[in-house]
C-alpha cells in the first residue's frame, strides 16, 4: 500500500513539471507564471534553509536539555511563554524554520503548550513582519493586533497542550 502512495506522489510531481514545461512551450501564461513562482520560491528557500538548519543543529548540540526543561518545561511558569514569544519574534524564515525548532524544543523537554505558543507566535509576532505591517497599517493597528493576538495564542496553546497531555499525546518519530 505504501509503494502505491509513493507512486501516486511521484506521478503528481511529474504531472506538475510536465504541465509547466508544456505551458512554456505553448505560451500558456498562467502555467508559465506558476513555473516562475516555483523557481523564485525555491531560490528563496535555498537562501534561508541551509543557514537555518545549521543554526538548528547548533541549538541541538549547544543548548542543554536541562536548560530547556528548566525554562520551558513542565515546572516552568508563565515566564516560559514570554521566552518563546521573544524567541519566535527573532526567528527568520517563517514557519519553515519554526517547525524544526519547535520539534527540537519539544525533544529537549519543553511542554506542549509552550511549543504551540512558539509555533503560533512565529506566525504572528516576527519583528520584521511587525515593522513591515506597522509601516503600512500604522503602529496603532500593529499594537492592537499584538495585544489581542498574544493572549489568545497563549490561552489557546495552554488549552490545546492540556487537552493533548490528558490524552497522552506522543510525537511520532520520523523515518
Amino acid at each position: 500500500m505504501k509503494n502505491k502512495k509513493d507512486l501516486i506522489k511521484i506521478l503528481f510531481v511529474l504531472l506538475y513539471f510536465v504541465f509547466v514545461i508544456v505551458s512554456f512551450i505553448m505560451g500558456f501564461k498562467p502555467g508559465k507564471q506558476i513555473g516562475l513562482n516555483f523557481i523564485s520560491f525555491s531560490i528563496e528557500m535555498l537562501k534561508i534553509l541551509p543557514c537555518a538548519f545549521v543554526l538548528i543543529g547548533l541549538f541541538e548540540v549547544w543548548v542543554k536539555k536541562e536548560k530547556v526543561e528548566k525554562h520551558l518545561g513542565k515546572e516552568s511558569g508563565m515566564l516560559s511563554y514570554i521566552w518563546v514569544i521573544l524567541l519566535a519574534g527573532t526567528t527568520v524564515g517563517g514557519l519553515y524554520v519554526a517547525f524544526p525548532i519547535a520539534y527540537s524544543l519539544f525533544k529537549k523537554g519543553a511542554k506542549l503548550s509552550v511549543v504551540f505558543t512558539y509555533i503560533s507566535a512565529s506566525a504572528i509576532c516576527r519583528i520584521p513582519m511587525t515593522i513591515f505591517e506597522a509601516s503600512f497599517m500604522g503602529i496603532k493597528f500593529s499594537l492592537i493586533r499584538l495585544v489581542v493576538s498574544i493572549p489568545l495564542v497563549i490561552l489557546s496553546s495552554i488549552w490545546l497542550g492540556n487537552y493533548l497531555e490528558k490524552r497522552n499525546y506522543k510525537v511520532m518519530e520520523g523515518k
